[in-house]
């Protein structure tokens, strides 16, 4: 072969090198802004929508979708893994002791329904669980945080692997911000995100262990009688309705509240006394205690982090028709 034409040669395999990055790039884009703006333009106003409705219909609900992207993204990726059901080869992340108290999986399933009904086969169910955690802030009184879209779905469970990557209430603070960085999210984020503890509830079984045999030293000897009398039992059952209010004072709202409490020894669980105590952490409970505005800045920097982790795009998963079941193949 002659130089010239080794030189063609060459070339064109360059060439079809660059054209095939090229494609490779535009088929994938990854997560973007608005996503959806040809395939399903009113995707997101439909979930805002359906989350305002259910949120009407059930208040509780926002705090289901609030603790959905936490356990679903940590665990290795944002690819709703979740919400699906055990079947006879594989039991579901949902049935793990660390995933203990999480419900209203439903209505994830009312907001898919009202989307295949506008856009079939489109809007993936790990999108939905994302979106869905989004406007659950919004209705309680949070921030609202812009976020890209494009997840697909994930077609198994991560049962096995969930306490390798899930910070557990009981872990030392080292372990729960090794955890969290792994991840990309700094000390900063983790106390913004440990703040969704403003909200909602812990049952009983979760912190009993602070009152009995004998009260935690650390508590509040003055917030102490309102959990004794919510928590009446050493061993509660955990199917019994049994819960105390992470935050009495503004229990329906979102807000800095949390970090006050936990500096003044009220956290429910250990996970919060730890973080007013530790030298790492306290500096930025102190900080987010006096100004909301630094709070909401850290938890929209961390939420966003989070919802990124390592999700499906372009080819890679599937489209669920259910939330609840991988799609069949054929």
């Amino acid at each position: 072969m002659g130089f010239r034409a080794l030189f063609f040669f060459f070339a064109l395999l360059s060439l079809s090198a660059v054209l095939c990055i090229a494609e490779s790039n535009e088929e994938d884009p990854g997560l973007v802004m608005n996503f959806y703006s040809d395939s399903c333009p009113q995707a997101e106003e439909i979930v805002r929508e359906q989350v305002k409705l259910l949120y009407k219909r059930h208040k509780n609900t926002a705090f289901s979708w609030l603790r959905n992207i936490f356990h679903d993204c940590a665990v290795q990726s944002c690819d709703a893994s979740l919400l699906l059901d055990s079947t006879r080869r594989s039991l579901s992340e949902k049935e793990m002791d660390r995933s203990f108290g999480m419900r209203n999986f439903r209505y994830i399933e009312e907001i898919k329904e009202a989307l295949e009904r506008e856009c079939p086969g489109v809007v993936s169910c790990s999108d939905i669980l994302v979106l869905s955690a989004r406007e659950g802030v919004v209705r309680l009184g949070g921030p609202f945080i812009p976020l890209k879209t494009g997840r697909r779905d994930g077609r198994r469970s991560r049962a096995e692997i969930l306490e390798e990557y899930l910070p557990d209430h009981n872990e030392s603070m080292s372990t729960v911000l090794e955890k969290f960085s792994a991840m990309g999210i700094d000390t900063p984020g983790v106390v913004a995100l440990l703040g969704a503890h403003s909200v909602g509830r812990t049952h009983c079984v979760k912190l009993v262990h602070r009152l009995y045999p004998e009260v935690d030293p650390a508590l509040n000897p003055d917030h102490v009688p309102h959990m004794l009398k919510k928590c009446p039992d050493a061993i509660p059952d955990p199917k019994a309705v049994q819960y105390v209010r992470n935050d009495r004072g503004t229990p329906m709202i979102f807000d800095n509240n949390y970090y006050r409490n936990i500096l003044d020894n009220k956290g429910l669980m250990m996970v919060d006394h730890q973080l007013a105590t530790d030298k790492r952490t306290k500096p930025y409970v102190k900080k987010m205690a006096k100004s909301q505005d630094y709070f909401f800045k850290e938890f929209t920097r961390a939420f966003t982090i989070l919802s990124e982790n390592n999700p499906l795009t372009g080819d890679k998963g599937e489209i669920r028709q259910q939330c609840n079941v991988a799609n069949k193949l054929h």
